[in-house]
């Protein structure tokens, strides 16, 4: 590993605590995103997963919610950790090109459902068969791309929590992903002692990014920052998935 390539990575995860300090999420959608300008999708989930493991079991047992979190979202994990099962491999096959294109469009579809406000309501009779179907999709998504923000964070969203409800359903819900993921990066290969080094900076950067970001937090409008965030990662997914898409038929 390169300084030069050890220094983006510190950029990308201090930018990405940065942003997950401010709004509570996006740590692994930012680095993700920012590191597949530079490298393929499976190598920089490799990188991320292990910061986002942590910073996510962090946010998991901040609030007294965990109880009632996995008593209504375990479906959605249990479909999730199938999806990511049964997509293993995926990274790492045939198709493996194609991964930063649909990370690409994700950023893109992300990004417009957070600007345009669309929210739906699920009633709480259909929380569990809904949660299970949209935890299979988001797994299947998750073990090609490494986000797993759809469809799960508008579903989340459309259940009903309360604000610290949700954040707090964030932590719990990433953290069975990003664990479930690491499993399927260790059997594929891409999770080795090679990764420790970066990692370990991305963990450092994601650290202090977060405790800047939570400062900031007390000191700006959220709002503002958030909608500048998300016109950014429309930006960079249009610039992801074009980029890939000349490789692939160049």
């Amino acid at each position: 590993m390169v300084d030069h390539l050890l220094i983006f990575i510190a950029f990308a995860f201090l930018l990405a605590g940065f942003v997950k300090g401010t709004l509570g999420l996006g740590l692994p959608t930012v680095a993700m995103g920012l590191l597949a300008t530079t490298m393929a999708p499976g190598q920089a989930i490799a990188i991320v997963i292990v910061p986002a493991i942590v910073t996510n079991i962090w946010q998991t047992f901040v609030g007294p919610y965990l109880r009632d979190i996995i008593k209504r979202l375990w479906p959605l994990m249990l479909g999730t950790v199938a999806g990511i099962w049964i997509n293993a491999g995926l990274l790492t096959g045939p198709y493996a090109a194609y991964g930063t294109v649909v990370l690409g469009v994700l950023l893109v579809i992300y990004a417009i459902v957070g600007l345009s406000r669309f929210s739906f309501k699920v009633a709480r009779r259909d929380e569990k068969w809904i949660g299970g179907i949209v935890g299979v999709i988001t797994g299947l998504i998750s073990a090609a791309t490494g986000v797993q923000v759809i469809p799960s964070m508008p579903f989340m969203q459309a259940i009903g929590m309360e604000k610290d409800e949700l954040v707090q359903a964030l932590g719990v819900f990433f953290t069975t992903a990003t664990v479930a993921l690491a499993f399927n990066l260790t059997a594929s290969g891409l999770l080795t002692a090679t990764t420790a080094l970066p990692g370990a900076v991305a963990m450092a950067a994601s650290f202090t990014g977060m405790f800047i970001g939570q400062a900031v937090r007390t000191r700006m409008q959220p709002e503002v920052f958030r909608r500048w965030f998300l016109i950014s990662m429309i930006l960079l997914g249009i610039y992801l998935a074009g980029s890939a898409l000349l490789k692939i038929h160049s």
